[in-house]
């Protein structure tokens, strides 16, 4: 090979566009064939399909190591990365010093009662802060444990204006087989909500598949159990206490999806009590009297979040394979809007609509 080829070829490969990783998937054993800009739409609730269909066509939607169009079809195992001509945020999980309720711990696992208003792990508009951050810093003495391995920390998550249980893995064994338990199903998992209207049953099972809503991309939206888009998931309820114009019921998940419980419950006529985002700051039920309105304004504001608690946790444990179970209490702010509701029904309280 002569001189004159060998500098050809150099300039051509300094050229080329150096590309950063900003995102990875990998596709669910269980996922059905599905177009890479419908995936990415999902997984990415901040990005329009047109902007990630855009992506594609400049060679940034990368499955298994290559470039491919937006119509290509995902399936089970593939690796999905979003590669951009420019370098990630830096987004390096730092040890913060921030209480953390641990109701369990052991060398493989903790498990953390979260409050309301916690962000879990650190994203857009959150990089400090969160509930990954604390667990940073609770383990920071542990020599084994690396916060930015993706192989240990949080096993599932949940919203950050939703208070409860959470597991938190500790090496990436114990992340192993608890993330297979979850995704078998053999996990046990119970919210407690407060939502909007009476039910005319004492229980009842809600089915439609999970996708994200493409009028508003920080909303999910649910769509027929045989549907290609989305996730499948599974909600089962059973009233624990009327109140008239709102009910308390207790969830139980088969699957855990993003906002599963607040786009269920909307789906069917119920939304969450509070949930701004799913239409519970409107009044749905009730009287037209200013004193009720004044009654619903100040229960808002005695509980400013979606009224959604995870109650209880329930797994085997990934070392002795011991079941675990684990109940978290009703938070302030949930019990003394119940209370507030328990008033209002029993005519105990004759201010109670200017309380």
């Amino acid at each position: 090979m002569n001189e004159e080829y060998i500098c050809e070829s150099e300039e051509l490969e300094d050229e080329q566009q150096e590309l950063f990783e900003h995102f990875r998937f990998v596709v669910d054993p269980g996922q059905a064939k599905l177009r890479v800009d419908k995936y990415m739409q999902e997984k990415l609730q901040h990005s329009s399909r047109n902007r990630i269909q855009k992506a594609a066509d400049e060679g940034f939607i990368h499955v298994n190591d290559r470039p491919v169009k937006s119509n290509y079809k995902v399936r089970p195992g593939d690796v999905v990365t979003l590669m951009l001509d420019r370098p990630r945020h830096d987004n390096t999980i730092e040890a913060e010093n921030i209480p953390l309720n641990i109701v369990y711990e052991d060398d493989a696992l903790m498990v953390v009662d979260k409050p309301a208003g916690l962000v879990v792990h650190p994203g857009a508009g959150n990089f400090h802060g969160t509930l990954i951050n604390a667990v940073a810093w609770h383990m920071k003495d542990i020599p084994n444990f690396d916060p930015n391995d993706p192989e240990v920390g949080l096993v599932h998550r949940i919203d950050k204006d939703t208070s409860g249980l959470l597991v938190v893995a500790k090496t990436p064994e114990a992340k192993r087989n608890l993330g297979l338990q979850f995704f078998n199903k053999t996990t046990h998992r119970s919210y407690e909500a407060l939502v909007w209207c009476n039910f005319t049953e004492d229980e009842g099972r809600i089915e439609g598949n999970i996708a994200r809503d493409p009028r508003d991309r920080l909303r999910m939206t649910v769509l027929p159990p045989d549907s290609e888009q989305g996730k499948p998931a599974v909600t089962r309820w059973r009233v624990l206490e009327r109140f008239g114009y709102t009910t308390l019921v207790e969830c139980r998940l088969e699957t855990g999806r993003t906002h599963q419980i607040r786009a269920h419950m909307k789906h069917i006529g119920h939304p969450l009590f509070c949930d701004e985002r799913y239409g519970g700051t409107e009044i749905l039920r009730g009287q037209r009297s200013s004193a009720y309105k004044a009654f619903i304004q100040n229960c808002f504001r005695l509980c400013p979040r979606q009224v959604l608690h995870a109650r209880t946790l329930g797994f085997r444990h990934p070392t002795t394979g011991e079941q675990m179970d684990f109940t978290s209490p009703l938070p302030a702010d949930m019990q003394a809007l119940l209370e507030k509701w328990r008033n209002f029904i029993n005519g105990t309280a004759a201010d109670t609509f200017a309380q």
